[in-house]
Formats: C-alpha cells, sequence, structure tokens
C-alpha cells in the first residue's frame, strides 16, 4: 500500500462514521426501509475500506477471521432461534407474535433480533469474501 497520507486521514476519519450510520440503519430498520443486510454491507463497507487503504495484513488485525466466523455463525443461529422460540411458544415458524404477552411488543422484539442476525451474518461473510478474494495472488 501507499504512503498517501490524505487518503489515510480521510479512511481513519470516515470509518467510524460507516460504522455509526450502519448502526443506524440496522436499528431504525423496522420503523424505516433499511435493515440487516443495507446494515451488514454497510458496516462491511467501512472494514473493507480500512483494508483497501492500510492493507490486509492491518485490516485482519482489525477484525480476525476467526472472530468474523464465529460472528457468522452466531447471526445465523439468532435468526434460527427465533424461529425455533416461536414454534416453542406455540406459532409458526418466525410467527414473532407469540414471543412476548403483547403481540405487537412480541414482533417489534421479534423483527429486531432477526435483523441483528441477518446484519451481523452479512457483514461477517462480506468481510471474509474480501479477505479471501485479497488473499489471492495474481500472476504478474
Amino acid at each position: 500500500m501507499g504512503n498517501d497520507l490524505i487518503l489515510r486521514v480521510v479512511t481513519k476519519w470516515l470509518s467510524p462514521v460507516i460504522i455509526l450510520f450502519a448502526l443506524y440503519v440496522q436499528f431504525h430498520g423496522d420503523y424505516s426501509p433499511g435493515g440487516g443486510f443495507q446494515a451488514g454491507v454497510i458496516f462491511s463497507s467501512a472494514i473493507l475500506l480500512y483494508g483497501l487503504t492500510y492493507g490486509l495484513d492491518a485490516a485482519l488485525k482489525v477484525v480476525p477471521e476467526t472472530a468474523l466466523k464465529v460472528c457468522a455463525s452466531i447471526g445465523v443461529l439468532l435468526y434460527t432461534g427465533v424461529g425455533v422460540v416461536s414454534m416453542l411458544r406455540g406459532g409458526n415458524f418466525l410467527n414473532y407474535s407469540v414471543l412476548l404477552d403483547s403481540p405487537i411488543a412480541g414482533q417489534h422484539l421479534g423483527i429486531i433480533v432477526i435483523e441483528l442476525g441477518v446484519g451481523i451474518t452479512v457483514a461477517s461473510v462480506m468481510i471474509l469474501l474480501f479477505f479471501t478474494f485479497a488473499r489471492r495472488v495474481t500472476p504478474e
């Protein structure tokens, strides 16, 4: 990677802003357009920008591959866990209404947890894909 000072400063300033926007999209997704998938892609773009600017080794220090694999699994488990809990409480798979005593509160809780699982999985897999392709050696 080059030593472009302006690019490095802008990346250090912009990455937290991108992550903050991803969190906004994630947790505001059940009230407006957006949600887990969009937030996951936005979050991963901050790490991709960091990796493109500072190099793959620096990005791997920020977000290790082992942690990404664990997070991808946790996201899938969150998603399926809501469905299984819904079935155990007498509803259909992903019937959020039965999660809490109030159907409206159950729907809010269910969609937040589902979107969180999707966001974690999408972000983790996108970053893992970037690391995999960035590691590939190109013939010279």
